[in-house]
This record gives structure tokens, C-alpha cells and sequence, in this order.
């Protein structure tokens, strides 16, 4: 049975284990495949942000005009690598298209229900399963330095509570009196109770210990090189490690689905969009709270005996080289919020991943109409670790042939053609 799995995921990340979690739960045998370490990639060093009340997806209004005077300048938050590709021609041209009001209000409905739905989730199966990572459920502060920022942030707030996300605005002072480390100079922010955090790799370490011990198979090193269709159904997965042939597939390989699937004559409208994250040791006096720096886009994180910095979004294909200058944009940023330490005295861990953006900011759920036996779960941007459990609850449902709890028909694989 090793090479014949009742379901094979490609992918061993975020995504793929919480869905391996779920299909064991349902008593199927699982066998989880990844071209490198499980738990690598953008599951690693993230900034391990669980954030159901942050419903804006990527593609928003203005977001492509930002973009564009952002191009100018490579320590932007969001960056653009002017290069000749076909694929991301095709892929700004579909973000420009999504970037409007009422694209973007139309998806809040069910961004809500899968960020609050992972959300529950998370809470249930840390403390069922017991998982070593940090949890903690003590909210979320997004920061902002200016009086425009923070104008702007508000008219942001009033639309957030029109779709019942618990959230608190905060004059300067206020904002400052929530965390010591907050500098007083700020001009107000926002709480989101509900938000949470963790370290992404302690819980894909724990996560994937747990899933073993259910049975789950898990084959590291094991890089996909073609498949074999026979009747609208892939029968054959081979790879550098010998054939496979599962049953049904689910293919979660994050930045590298399309290059994954191309050999399946399946298109999937996926960039690749590289972070960083500077971890250190916590300073005296760091961040209690996991904070969101409006104007600077950069995350902050208290990783128990860790403080992690987090951001950027760099659409510059596979390219895995380490910017200094970005690094360096992020700790700036920091820094002009922060009145605790914000320096790499003590550091502990520079890190870059590529995350998969779609050109609509929302993850592609569900089948492909050519191929009845593979199940797509890509796309999630940087909400992969927040709606993991969420899409790997689905990908069970949907593996079963069951209704899914949540209506996903806009996030089917054949929505961009």
C-alpha cells in the first residue's frame, strides 16, 4: 500500500498537513509527499498570524496603483520586479481587473466564514491535540503613525463591522496603554480581539508528529517529475522517489502548484510573492502583542522566547536571494512604531519564503472539471498558516464527496479561464 495511498498529497506544507490531519480523521490513508522537509517553505517562518477579522483580500481597490508607485522603490512593502514574463503579465492584468469595490465586497461574505471558521478551528484542534507552538489568543493591534493612515484605517473599520468582525479603534493614547513597546507618537489603531498567533514551525512540527501517529505516511525529499491520465482521472504520479498511484490527489504545493500541475495540461493563475522574516531574541521590554504596522505593512510577533519581525510582498518569481536592503526596510519599519529595541544583537534567524498569490487574493478549493480525481488547495497568499485547518477541513469534505459546510464555488480551479 506505501506507493498505492487511498489519497497522496503533494505538498507538506501549512495546507497539505492540516488536510492530512482531516482525511485521517476520517479514517483514510493518507500519504503526504513534499520535494523538500515538511513543514519548509512559507509554512516556516512566517509570522504565524491567525487573523479571521482581516477580510481585505490582496486584490483591493487602489491596490494596483500602490503597487505601481511602489515599483520605483525596492524597500516598498510591495514590490514588482520588472521582468518579461507571460504569466505575470496575464496574472496583473486579472489583479487589476478583481482590484474594485465591488469585486472586493462581494468576497467578504465568504472570507469571513473561512477566516472565522479556521479561527475555531485552530482553537479546537491545539488544545485537543495538544500542540507545543505558542498559541495565544490575545488579540491583534494594527498600528498606524500618521493622522491619514489612521483616516484611512477607520473607513476600513466601519466596513469590517458591517460583516460582524469584533474589532476596537484606538485614539494614539490608547494604542499606546495596550503595549509598553507601542511608541507614543502613534496616532491610533485598531484592536481585533479574535485575533490570535503562534509559531509556524513549532505547530508544523507538532502537527506532522501527530499526523504520523494517525497513520499518515509522510515522504520528504520526494519531487514530482510527470503523471499518467487515463480516463479523465490521474493514474500515475511519478517521482524521484518511484511511482505512485493513488487514488484520489490533492495537490497543495503553495508556490510551486502551477509548476506542479503544468504537466496536467492544468493552468493555475499562481505568482509567487517572497517575505521575510527576521527572527531574534526578545528584547527587555519587546512587544507582549502581535502588532500589524499599518503604513510599513510589517508584522510583528512574540514568539515565546523569540520576537519576530515579518513583511513584504515581492512578486519576482522563484528567485530565493536574500535582499539586504529589504531586510533592512522591514527593521527600519519597525522601528519608527516601536520605542523597545529593534535591532539583530541577538539574532536568531533570517528567513525569505515564496507565498502563492491568485490575482483575486482569494485560494483556489475544489476540483478541476478535467480531472475527477485531483483536489486543488493553493492560492492562500499570506493567509496560508491562518486557513489551514479551515482548508484542510474541506479538502476532507470534498475527498468524502460530501456538501461542503462553507459554499466555495467561487474558488473552483476553473474560475480563471
Amino acid at each position: 500500500m506505501a506507493n498505492n495511498p487511498e489519497i497522496m498529497i503533494i505538498g507538506g506544507g501549512a495546507i497539505g498537513i492540516c488536510s492530512a490531519y482531516y482525511l485521517a480523521q476520517g479514517g483514510r490513508q493518507v500519504t503526504v509527499i513534499d520535494k523538500g522537509a515538511m513543514g519548509s517553505g512559507a509554512s516556516y517562518g512566517n509570522a504565524g498570524f491567525i487573523i479571521p477579522g482581516h477580510l481585505i483580500p490582496l486584490a483591493a481597490p487602489g491596490a494596483l496603483a500602490q503597487g505601481l508607485k511602489w515599483m520605483l522603490d525596492a524597500e516598498s512593502p510591495f514590490y514588482i520586479k520588472p521582468r518579461l514574463s507571460r504569466d505575470l503579465i496575464r496574472w496583473t492584468w486579472q489583479f487589476r481587473a478583481a482590484s474594485n469595490e465591488k469585486t472586493m465586497r462581494a468576497a467578504l461574505p465568504l472570507q469571513r466564514q473561512l477566516g472565522f471558521g479556521s479561527a475555531d478551528l485552530y482553537h479546537e484542534l491545539i488544545a485537543r491535540e495538544r500542540l507545543d507552538c505558542h498559541y495565544t489568543q490575545a488579540g491583534l493591534l494594527m498600528l498606524y503613525r500618521t493622522e491619514h493612515g489612521f483616516e484611512e484605517a477607520q473607513a476600513e473599520a466601519r466596513l469590517l463591522q458591517e460583516f460582524d468582525v469584533p474589532l476596537r479603534l484606538l485614539d494614539g493614547p490608547a494604542a499606546a496603554e495596550m503595549d509598553p513597546a507601542v511608541s507614543p507618537e502613534i496616532a491610533g489603531g485598531i484592536y481585533f480581539s479574535r485575533d490570535a498567533h503562534l509559531d509556524p514551525a513549532l505547530f508544523m512540527q507538532a502537527l506532522a508528529k501527530r499526523v504520523e501517529e494517525m497513520g499518515v505516511t509522510l515522504r520528504p525529499d520526494t519531487e514530482v517529475l510527470d503523471y499518467e491520465v487515463a480516463g479523465g482521472k490521474v493514474t500515475t504520479v511519478r517521482t524521484t522517489r518511484g511511482d505512485f498511484h493513488p487514488g484520489q490527489i490533492v495537490l497543495a504545493a503553495g508556490a510551486w502548484s502551477p509548476d506542479v500541475a503544468r504537466a496536467l495540461s492544468l493552468r493555475l493563475p499562481v505568482q509567487p510573492a517572497k517575505g521575510y522574516s527576521i527572527t531574534v531574541k526578545q528584547p527587555d521590554g519587546g512587544p507582549r502583542l502581535p502588532m500589524l504596522l499599518g503604513e510599513t505593512r510589517v508584522a510583528v510577533t512574540p514568539l515565546g522566547p523569540n520576537l519576530r519581525y515579518a513583511g513584504t510582498l515581492e512578486l519576482a518569481g522563484m528567485d530565493f536571494s536574500i535582499n539586504q536592503r529589504r531586510v533592512n526596510a522591514i527593521l527600519n519599519g519597525a522601528r519608527s512604531f516601536l520605542v523597545s529595541p529593534v535591532e539583530t544583537d541577538n539574532l536568531v534567524e533570517i528567513w525569505r519564503g515564496q507565498r502563492p498569490c491568485t490575482p483575486n487574493g482569494l485560494p483556489i478549493i475544489g476540483r478541476p472539471a478535467s480531472l475527477s480525481n485531483l483536489i486543488v488547495a493553493t492560492g492562500h497568499a499570506t493567509s496560508g498558516i491562518s486557513l489551514a485547518p479551515i482548508t484542510g477541513s474541506l479538502v476532507a469534505q470534498i475527498a468524502a464527496g460530501q456538501p461542503t459546510e462553507i459554499d466555495i464555488t467561487v474558488l473552483n480551479p476553473d474560475r480563471f479561464r
